[in-house]
C-alpha cells in the first residue's frame, strides 16, 4: 500500500484534511508540525520531516500551502511517486509581491507571542467566506498553533530560494486564491474555478476527484 503523507499550512494541522478521500490502496500518514532549529531554513525542516516520518523512494507527499512548500523540498530530496501541492507555490517565481513588502519590513516579529495565534479575524478576509462552523474550527487550529513555529515559519518562508521543479509535481490552484494568486503559477496542473486558499477544505469533492486521477496514474 502506498503511504500518502499529508503536509497542513502554516496555523493549521490534520483536521484541514477532514474532508480529504482518496481511493482504495493508499495509506494516508498525517504529518504533525515539528518544532525546528530557529536558524533552520525549509529545506533543513524537510529533512526533519523525512526523518521523522521515513518518507522513502516511491511515497506520495501532498502539501497545503506551506505543507506544499515542504513537500517540494522534500521531493528534492527523494525520490516521490508523486508530490502534489494544493493552494502553494512551488518556485521563487511565483511568489507574491507582497512578500518583498514582508521582507523588508518584518512585521510579524514585533507580534507579541500570546496575540501570535489570536488573530483569527483575519480568517475570513483572507480566505473567504466560510460557514460558522468551518470558522470556529479554523480559529481553534490557529489558537492551538505554537507562536514559536508561526514566526519561524514566516522568516523561512519570506527567505525561501528554489528554482528546481521536482519530478512528478502535480499543482493545483484556485483562481480566487488570494495568498498565491493563480496568475502567478506557472503550467499549474489544474486551476479550480472559485477555489479559495482552503479550497482542499471547502471544495473537498473536486479535490478528491483532482487526487483521485493523479494517483490513478501515477500508480497504474
Amino acid at each position: 500500500m502506498t503511504k500518502v503523507y499529508l503536509i497542513s499550512g502554516l496555523g493549521a494541522d490534520k483536521r484541514l484534511f477532514k474532508n480529504i478521500i482518496l481511493p482504495q490502496g493508499f495509506e494516508i500518514v498525517a504529518v504533525d508540525w515539528l518544532l525546528p532549529d530557529i536558524k533552520s531554513t525549509l529545506s533543513d525542516y524537510s529533512q526533519l520531516i523525512i526523518n521523522q516520518y521515513r518518507i522513502d523512494f516511491g511515497a506520495v507527499v501532498i502539501g497545503v500551502s506551506l505543507g506544499g512548500i515542504i513537500a517540494t523540498e522534500i521531493a528534492k530530496r527523494v525520490r516521490l511517486k508523486a508530490v502534489i501541492l494544493i493552494s502553494s507555490i512551488k518556485t521563487e517565481s511565483e511568489v507574491p509581491k507582497y512578500f518583498k513588502f514582508f521582507k523588508n519590513v518584518p512585521v510579524y516579529t514585533a507580534i507579541p507571542d500570546q496575540l501570535m495565534t489570536h488573530v483569527g479575524f483575519l480568517i475570513k478576509p483572507i480566505f473567504g467566506k466560510m460557514n460558522t462552523e468551518d470558522l470556529n474550527l479554523f480559529k481553534s487550529m490557529l489558537r492551538e498553533s505554537s507562536p514559536i513555529f508561526m514566526k519561524w515559519a514566516m522568516k523561512a518562508i519570506l527567505n525561501w530560494r528554489n528554482d528546481t521543479v521536482p519530478a512528478n509535481l502535480f499543482h493545483l490552484i484556485g483562481d480566487k486564491d488570494l495568498v498565491f494568486p493563480y496568475k502567478n503559477i506557472k503550467e499549474p496542473t489544474a486551476i479550480v474555478k472559485g477555489g479559495t486558499h482552503i479550497m482542499v477544505f471547502d471544495r473537498a469533492d473536486e479535490i478528491n476527484r483532482l487526487l483521485a486521477g493523479i494517483l490513478n496514474n501515477e500508480t497504474a
